[in-house]
């Protein structure tokens, strides 16, 4: 997707989210917002032009279930994820963002990978996140290292023990994404 057409990626998400079906109320309420969003934005990817801007985030699946981190300001357990740079795209965003939080290298995906989740949520300082969520998996049992300055509370989740701990707007695609037969609480590490 190089050289970085941001005309060409904000059509690409727009028709992404627009494709997708909701998995509950809150993510039909996200996707509604977002598309009416993403219509009008002049420059939705940039964190300074518009108090409502897209952030791409990942969800990390593993053998040992699902990885989280606790997020420093908000003392809640998320998705890692973030703000968009300028000439990247949101997944290229949401797999920096991954690195960076847990330290750990990912699978390959290809690119554009499946959008699977939209949700719409505070940012902060009166700025609204339309944040689109990918898929990416580990080898094996890797055990996540953050960098200097990034959140230390980064652990595998078995799913349930996912479910229950992760913000609600992440816990109705942690629900569809969980294996069947997989363990009611799973793995903890």
């Amino acid at each position: 997707m190089k050289p970085f057409d941001e005309s060409a990626v904000e059509e690409l998400v727009l028709r992404a989210v627009m494709a997708l079906r909701p998995l509950d109320a809150r993510e039909a309420t996200s996707l509604k917002f977002a598309v009416e969003q993403l219509k009008t934005l002049e420059r939705p990817f940039d964190r300074n032009a518009n108090l409502v801007h897209v952030t791409g985030s990942a969800v990390v699946i593993g053998r040992r279930g699902v990885l989280l981190h606790r997020h420093k300001k908000l003392k809640v357990w998320l998705q890692p994820g973030g703000h968009i740079d300028a000439g990247e795209a949101p997944w290229e965003a949401a797999r920096r963002e991954a690195e960076e939080e847990t330290g750990l290298r990912f699978l390959p995906w290809s690119e554009p990978p499946d959008l699977l989740h939209v949700d719409v949520h505070p940012g902060g300082a009166g700025h609204t996140h339309l944040d689109l969520r990918y898929a990416l998996s580990v080898h094996g049992d890797s055990e996540p290292a953050p960098g200097p300055g990034e959140s230390q509370e980064v652990r595998w989740f078995g799913w349930q023990d996912a479910l229950t701990l992760a913000d609600p707007g992440l816990r109705g695609l942690l629900a569809a994404l969980r294996p069947s037969g997989s363990d009611p609480s799973g793995p903890a590490a």
